[in-house]
């Protein structure tokens, strides 16, 4: 792949930036002020010929448009909302992402912003290292995650990994998606607010797209209610979260366990002190062993579009 030209938009992945620099003719978007970034691209944009991206920075309109070479678009993440796939059907540019290999480990961090969230983990942590536990005693009373009701937006590869570990507690599976799933026992509501209020955990799992922008908004929320739980490990812009703030400062919902948010890495400072609520940076992937198979997967794509055989996870 010595002759391919790829604009790596990010620095996502060690590992992955050093492969490319062997593989690729390789520039680095994030090197260059974004005020010269215009005429970065139209300096380059004769040997571009891939763009990988990933969940912060992917290839909108503007950068599509500034590279009339590229060919495909390689996204190292599942989501590919940050990709816009109208241009690429416009330009006939392929477009891949890296499912499957990642599904665990969100699924994990979903259950575990559940229970850490429920049982005020990271609260009680603080509790035992500020010295509170020898000075006050012991630790209030919390809520358990075992056997309660699951609600879960969208029963896609992600959905059903969580629905199969919210199983091994005793939990109920509910769900939402866009249509009912034939091969499956849970409990389908055709309303994201039906599915809130019959459950007390409502995880988002959920591609983002147009319709599912702030799926979760007050009236879910509501319907959530003070005992109710919501865990993001879609994507921040599936709640509304100037109502998420509200809701949890008011007490009218129970707790949130969040690993995403709307501008990221700007998380509303009025969460910091709250100890119903547990905040992750976007880490769902994040373990050794995920990046490096997602790494591989865009290598691998990139390699079969080169040589000319099927690509390992097409898109578009």
């Amino acid at each position: 792949m010595e002759s391919l030209g790829v604009l790596l938009t990010y620095p996502m992945d060690s590992y992955l930036e050093e492969e490319l620099s062997k593989r690729c003719k390789l520039f680095r978007l994030w090197e260059t002020p974004p005020e010269k970034r215009r005429e970065f691209l139209r300096a380059n944009a004769a040997t571009i010929r891939a763009v990988v991206g990933n969940t912060a920075v992917g290839a909108d309109a503007e950068t599509i448009d500034a590279l009339p070479a590229l060919e495909i678009v390689a996204s190292f993440s599942v989501g590919l909302d940050k990709v816009d796939l109208a241009k690429c059907r416009e330009r006939g540019i392929r477009v891949t992402n890296t499912p499957d290999v990642l599904t665990d480990d969100v699924a994990d961090l979903a259950i575990g912003l559940a229970i850490a969230t429920m049982r005020r983990l990271f609260a009680a942590d603080r509790y035992v290292r500020g010295g509170a536990w020898k000075a006050k005693g012991d630790y209030k009373l919390t809520s358990k995650f075992s056997g309660k009701t699951v609600g879960i937006i969208g029963l896609g590869r992600i959905g059903w990994a969580i629905a199969e570990r919210a199983e091994a507690f005793g939990c109920p599976i509910s769900y939402y998606s866009r249509s009912e799933k034939p091969q499956t026992d849970y409990k389908y509501y055709s309303s994201v607010v039906a599915l809130a209020a019959n459950c007390n955990v409502l995880i988002v799992a959920c591609a983002l797209t147009e319709e599912t922008h702030h799926i979760v908004n007050r009236e879910v929320i509501d319907a959530l209610g003070p005992k109710g739980v919501l865990v993001n490990i879609g994507r921040g812009p599936h709640v509304d979260e100037p109502e998420l703030v509200f809701a949890l400062l008011e007490g009218r919902l129970g707790g949130a366990g969040l690993d995403v948010f709307e501008d990221e890495p700007d998380v509303p400072e009025q969460l910091f002190g709250l100890e119903n609520v547990v905040l992750v940076p976007h880490v769902g992937s994040s373990t050794w062993e995920t990046c490096k198979a997602m790494a591989d997967l865009v290598l691998g794509n990139l390699e079969a579009h080169v040589t000319n055989k099927p690509l390992l996870t097409p898109a578009l």
